[in-house]
């Protein structure tokens, strides 16, 4: 079931994202943050296609009579 932990979850790799986006840039590696950006948002996505996969077996098995 879904509960707030994983939208506190998704939020932190967010912020994550952005202290590690600033940290690179500031270093002048401005290539190895566009690399983690992506990496990080790639993660994230997997994370929401996971959840959006139970939301839809969970409507399939409500509706399967």
């Amino acid at each position: 079931m879904l509960d707030v932990g994983i939208i506190f979850k998704i939020g932190s790799m967010g912020v994550l994202l952005i202290v590690i986006d600033k940290i690179l840039k500031v270093s002048g590696k401005d290539d190895i943050a566009v690399i983690t950006n992506i990496a990080g948002i790639v993660i994230i996505l997997i994370t929401v296609i996971g959840l959006i996969t139970d939301l839809f077996n969970t409507i399939k098995t409500m509706f399967m009579m």
